[in-house]
């Protein structure tokens, strides 16, 4: 009695002598065009100078701090850190604002 049990090979089609096809490069587009909704954090430096533990522990409702920015000087503008340009502040109505000077 045989046993043995009759194994088949996969059939291998040939492969086209053309080669692989290749697709159609969807037209460029520019990255950030997908990215309007994503959320980001704006934050203008304002350097104070000669501040103390102590002064933070006397800050009260009222009290001004002196910065080391002159009213005409610019302001770095931050985005989630980075660097992206310089501002200074405009009134607005009943608000302040920054006006975009430069850009970095």
């Amino acid at each position: 009695m045989n046993t043995a049990m009759s194994t088949t090979m996969p059939i291998m089609e040939p492969k086209s002598p053309q080669g692989p096809q290749l697709m159609e490069k969807q037209a460029e587009r520019d990255p950030f065009d997908q990215l309007p909704w994503l959320p980001c954090t704006l934050a203008l430096d304002i350097p104070v100078i000669n501040f103390t533990v102590g002064d933070l522990l006397n800050l009260v409702k009222g009290t001004i701090v002196e910065t080391a920015y002159h009213q005409s000087s610019d302001l770095p503008l931050r985005v989630n850190g980075q660097l992206v340009g310089w501002t200074e502040f405009e009134v607005v109505g009943e608000r302040l604002a920054v006006r975009l000077t430069d850009l970095s």
